[in-house]
């Protein structure tokens, strides 16, 4: 454990200088403005240690998938690099909400009715309000959580007038067999009707396709990060 996070210490600058160039070439090329697209840096399964080095360089907006690992290691950096901004980027148990909640700066996956009742006692009840995604299914993949296309302007709707809770934007995750472009484009469109201006799509392998499609939040881990044996 320890030699390997020393070894990807070594090269986690470098990885992060890559994604930054890669992104500022993408947004030169859809004549965007590099401050539109904010770098959610993947960090699951990688312990402070290794984490450390990216804060080091610069980044500040981190991603985790799961909040009992988040809430063992981003308060202790948090109180070290004030300023961090952490995104739950994977399910939320309703269980987990009061915990996310108290932690998280964003929830990227809203996506049912118990949740969002969840979220929004906690919201009540907490002096916090992190930032929302509605995350669609785009691919309408059974095995995926997240909102079908079809029931997408419902949800938010209800989102908004039932729960009461001010959804920023929407994420998806293609089906790792399609093209990513389609899907991109079907949730900027279902965004814009919906008067949405966050969207959360694009991963390592697509991002630069995401920024082309109007992505505002990108969530890049193993290019910056390495893989994880």
């Amino acid at each position: 454990m320890t030699s390997d996070a020393s070894r990807l210490t070594n090269h986690l600058p470098s990885g992060l200088a890559a994604v930054e160039e890669a992104i500022a070439r993408a947004c030169t090329e859809a004549n965007r403005d590099r401050a539109s697209v904010t770098l959610v840096a993947v960090s699951k399964t990688f312990d402070a240690s290794a984490i450390e080095p990216v804060i080091k360089a610069g980044q500040t907006v981190f991603g985790e998938n799961r909040v009992q690992e988040a809430k063992a290691k981003w308060p202790g950096l948090i109180s070290v690099h004030p300023g961090l901004s952490v995104h739950l980027i994977g399910p939320l148990q309703s269980n987990k909400t009061k915990e996310a909640v108290a932690l998280f700066d964003a929830i990227h996956s809203v996506d049912r009715p118990s949740l969002c009742e969840a979220l929004a006692k906690e919201f009540r009840s907490q002096d916090r309000r992190p930032q929302l995604f509605v995350q669609l299914n785009t691919g309408e993949e059974p095995q995926k959580a997240g909102v079908a296309p079809a029931d997408a302007d419902r949800f938010i709707a209800d989102c908004r007038e039932k729960y009461g809770l001010e959804i920023s934007g929407l994420m998806c995750i293609p089906p790792v067999d399609d093209a990513p472009a389609p899907h991109f484009a079907l949730t900027a469109k279902i965004a814009a009707r919906n008067g949405l201006k966050n969207l959360s799509m694009g991963m390592s392998a697509d991002f630069a396709i995401a920024i082309q499609m109007g992505a505002t939040h990108i969530r890049v881990g193993s290019a910056i990060f390495g893989h994880r044996g």
